[in-house]
């Protein structure tokens, strides 16, 4: 049986190179399939590898002075989470299943995720943390020997919110100052 190491929270003074395990993402799972409660879970236990693909959307064009303009038209955010193993004890999983059961879409897949810098803050007073909307939408499920898989993407949408993530709690507290970061 694979042990499972709880990595969550650190109380560590983070200086020079931030280590990955700082970069922590949440999936909001209460709230998903219209959910009521807010519950976030943490990706990662099974996941060597997950990146926050920006996407942006830029063009360049030349006109008949030689001259290029450039255009930035935002970004299309979307991270994979590939592999997911389900889990029995995992509110994400569950609902999951739900979405593949019943073949949900649109806002029946609508949650938020969270971007918690855990190099900013503490555990006690909280973290550094950025809260959007997104869609969960699994690719696939099935998988090998290995355990049951239910892979999914993650697409960001809306703008992003500027907050504190207190781990104690697991809740977002928005940052009554600023929001913002460019959505789709």
């Amino acid at each position: 049986m694979k042990k499972r190491i709880n990595l969550h929270l650190f109380d560590d003074t983070v200086q020079g190179k931030i280590d990955r395990k700082y970069m922590a993402h949440f999936i909001d799972s209460g709230s998903l399939c219209n959910g009521e409660a807010t519950g976030y879970e943490r990706l990662g236990e099974d996941l060597e590898e997950y990146n926050v693909e920006l996407n942006p959307d830029t063009e360049i064009t030349p006109n008949i002075l030689g001259d290029l303009s450039f255009k930035h038209n935002g970004y299309e955010v979307s991270s994979e989470a590939d592999p997911y193993y389900a889990r029995t004890d995992s509110v994400l999983s569950q609902k999951l299943q739900e979405i593949i059961d019943n073949r949900y879409k649109d806002d029946n897949c609508k949650t938020s995720a969270l971007e918690v810098h855990l190099w900013e803050g503490t555990a006690t007073a909280g973290y550094t943390a950025w809260k959007q909307d997104c869609y969960i939408i699994p690719t696939s499920y099935g998988g090998d020997t290995s355990g049951y898989q239910i892979p999914f993407t993650v697409n960001y949408v809306g703008e992003r919110t500027k907050g504190l993530y207190k781990p104690d709690t697991k809740t977002f507290t928005p940052d009554s100052s600023q929001s913002g970061g460019g959505g789709s």
